[in-house]
């Protein structure tokens, strides 16, 4: 039977084993491939349900404007929604971004206003300021903060939870996600954790953010904070639904091991997908010590590699940035 819209193909991602990348370690390791996704992420999932919830507790109204900053995929998943429904969509971002997301999101018809990555917050030229701002202006307007609505890990406790679940048969021993606004690690791993609380949640984090330091001393601590490469992950303030009790461990990893990795990916398995999918495969190396032969892992790849041909995948930007060995 057909779906009636392209909503309804949002979710039910395969799960697949890792081989030649992971050839050195004793234990197996499965990716959930969110690529499969409509919008090729993970995003889709809270997307659609921040919008479902804010249409039901009459937040969003019809013939509305959703707002707000996104790093690419939730505007993606946020737009998709957008057209079905009918509602219009304004999406800040920053200039770290990659210019094929930016040129997605102008695709799917959403006006896109991009902004410095490096000030604050605070700043009012923040993408966090500028999207707040544009709600505050713009009539019938209604702004998801994914950084802080619970519709964002509820989408990952209702659905990745028990599909992974499902398709490791209750087997899975470890959970590896990056983290950004921390919906997919909080949802999932309370899902996991209420099935096994023995289930491992490990997120990865990148230079430049602060939930390391947060997680390990309880302390924010502003110089930790810097500009990085690695998009989709890591955060210079807390969000709300980064839920620190279920994560068991964060994993630093520096821009140009993600970088790399994300190309190891599609090189070595066939899988074509992003930076944040490269992070978590490269923090999940760097933990490989404490895995047995007798762990299941699941690492989360969160979204596809053709929004990073610019980046990541050019072999010119891998040289500027000082990645690439000359002889690769």
């Amino acid at each position: 039977m057909w779906k009636k819209n392209i909503l309804e193909t949002i979710g039910n991602t395969p799960m697949v084993q890792l081989n030649q990348l992971v050839s050195h370690l004793p234990a197996t390791v499965l990716a959930k491939i969110e690529t499969f996704n409509p919008g090729n992420s993970i995003k889709d999932r809270m997307a659609l349900k921040m919008i479902e919830n804010a249409e039901k507790d009459g937040l969003l109204k019809p013939g509305g404007t959703i707002i707000e900053g996104t790093s690419g995929n939730t505007g993606m998943g946020l737009a998709m929604a957008a057209i079905i429904k009918g509602y219009k969509c304004i999406f800040t971002t920053t200039d770290k971004q990659s210019k094929e997301k930016v040129d997605v999101l102008r695709a799917l018809g959403a006006e896109v206003i991009v902004c410095p990555t490096d000030v604050d917050p605070e700043d009012p030229r923040s993408y966090y300021s500028v999207s707040s701002r544009l709600e505050n202006e713009t009539p019938n307007s209604w702004k998801p903060n994914q950084y802080d609505n619970p519709s964002n890990p509820q989408a990952h406790y209702e659905t990745t939870g028990p599909e992974i679940f499902e398709q490791t048969g209750g087997k899975i021993t470890h959970l590896v996600v990056g983290v950004g606004t921390g919906g997919a690690i909080s949802g999932i791993g309370k899902y996991l954790k209420n099935k096994n609380p023995n289930i491992k949640i490990w997120g990865v984090d990148t230079y430049g953010s602060v939930f390391k330091k947060y997680k390990e001393t309880g302390l924010f601590d502003k110089d930790e904070i810097y500009p990085y490469v690695t998009e989709g992950i890591g955060e210079d303030f807390l969000p709300a639904n980064v839920d620190f009790t279920i994560i068991d461990h964060f994993e630093k990893v520096t821009d140009k091991d993600a970088a790399l990795m994300t190309r190891e990916i599609s090189r070595k398995e066939g899988i074509f997908v992003g930076n944040s999918s490269g992070a978590v495969m490269a923090g999940l190396m760097q933990m490989s010590d404490s895995l047995t032969q007798n762990d299941l892992v699941v690492a989360i790849f969160h979204d596809h590699g053709s929004r990073y041909l610019g980046k990541m995948f050019n072999d010119d930007w891998m040289r500027m940035k000082g990645y690439l060995n000359e002889e690769v």
